[in-house]
């Protein structure tokens, strides 16, 4: 009888594994046609990962390195991440508050005495919520990275209060970087190397400007016209699928600032379609439920999308801009969640 029990449940186990192995089969190649169907109809061109339960069920390439589209994509190569790298900031700047280095209510002017007086007024959670004030970069006048310090240095008044609106510009990011450099005394690419890429293990990952132009996917547009050149300055990061998937583990993890952390820069100005420091972050008792962020850089669109509780995780980056990352990206959290989706549409010229 005992047996009979035993082998009765055996086979229940059997049956269950067997019953997840035929969904998540279902799933993959569900996945493969909407990527493929993308990629044919011409509004994807890049790589894909998708990771469930902290396995990658799917990493593919789809489409050209270049304009020249003479040479195919392959998994190891890196793109421009648009805004997500503005987390590496966020994420120096948590690191040294843990290290009781500076508060989020410390004033710019303590850190960079030399900038106006405006600095006394912004504060580094300003710099993190985009509620500074400070100006857009004058990227007319910018070459390198001592042309964004002087631009800092020629402002003379704010556009607004800080604290009392919000403007999502490249100038917070620029600041957040040089208070770095200030309190670490080292350029903030080799401070990002050595404290968040190396402990996460992002072999691949390289913060502009780049040294090398190896596995390099190059942005263009859909008449073939490739971008123009990085300007030689700090602060773009070229990734690959599986780096960027390390670094959003090792973030939800804990393993490069505290949970406490986490929950501060996530926090947003309290108006509809601002975003964080971590773009779009949703919380259940101060605990990260939900990251969304998405990047542009001129023909580069990247998107992470991660579901902590549910243990999915979406990225996809592409050279060829046509704005479809969302809706891909919707339709493959649909069907990890065996819903139904709808495949992209083919954009109509105009």
């Amino acid at each position: 009888m005992q047996y009979n029990k035993q082998l009765f449940l055996n086979y229940i186990v059997l049956l269950l594994l067997t019953n997840n192995v035929f969904a998540q089969t279902k799933q993959i190649n569900q996945i493969d046609s909407l990527m493929k169907w993308s990629n044919q109809i011409g509004i994807f061109n890049g790589n894909v990962l998708v990771s469930k339960n902290n396995k990658i069920i799917y990493n593919a390439s789809f489409g050209f390195t270049d304009a020249t589209k003479t040479k195919k994509l392959t998994t190891e190569y890196r793109f421009n991440i648009g805004s997500i790298t503005k987390e590496f900031s966020a994420v120096a700047l948590m690191q040294l508050q843990e290290q009781g280095k500076l508060k989020l209510s410390d004033k710019v002017s303590q850190f960079i005495p030399e900038l106006k007086k405006w600095a006394n007024e912004v504060a580094i959670e300003d710099l993190l919520q985009y509620k500074s004030g400070i100006p857009n970069v004058n990227w007319k006048s910018i070459k390198n990275d001592k042309d964004l310090f002087d631009g800092l240095m020629l402002i003379d008044t704010l556009d607004f209060k800080p604290g009392t609106n919000y403007d999502y510009n490249n100038n917070n990011i620029f600041l957040r970087q040089f208070i770095v450099e200030r309190l670490t005394k080292m350029p903030f690419k080799t401070y990002a190397e050595k404290f968040i890429f190396k402990p996460c293990e992002m072999d691949l990952a390289e913060l502009t400007p780049l040294v090398g132009e190896k596995n390099i996917a190059k942005g263009f547009n859909n008449n073939l016209v490739p971008d123009k050149t990085d300007l030689p300055i700090t602060g773009g990061t070229y990734l690959t699928t599986i780096d960027l998937l390390k670094w959003s583990n090792c973030l939800h993890n804990n393993k490069v600032i505290n949970k406490k952390s986490i929950y501060e820069i996530g926090q947003q100005f309290d108006l509809e379609e601002t975003q964080s420091a971590l773009g779009q972050a949703k919380y259940k008792n101060e605990n990260l439920i939900e990251h969304l962020h998405h990047g542009r850089a001129g023909n580069y669109e990247t998107i992470l999308v991660s579901d902590i509780n549910k243990k999915f995780t979406i990225i996809l980056l592409d050279n060829n801009y046509n704005g479809k990352v969302f809706e891909i990206s919707d339709a493959i959290m649909a069907i990890l969640k065996n819903q139904k989706y709808k495949l992209p549409n083919k954009i109509i010229e105009k």
